[in-house]
């Protein structure tokens, strides 16, 4: 473009079209991954918060045996 030209709307309607494309192409291509890392991620943090509760529960429960006689 020379100094002289002006952008009309068109061209900037195009513009952002395009970069709007693009984008949405990236997002298509990481949306799997970032799918599979968040269920990953949920499933270690419920395994983690179970075995960590039960642990805890082991510790602050009360055992008492009877002798029999």
């Amino acid at each position: 473009m020379t100094a002289n030209a002006r952008i009309s709307r068109e061209d900037l309607e195009k513009r952002f079209a395009h970069l709007q494309e693009d984008f949405q192409g990236k997002l298509e291509n990481k949306k799997q991954t970032v799918v599979t890392v968040v269920a990953a991620a949920s499933i270690v943090l419920m395994v983690c918060s179970y075995l960590f509760g039960q642990r805890r529960g082991s510790r602050r429960s009360t055992r008492v045996q009877f002798r029999q006689k």
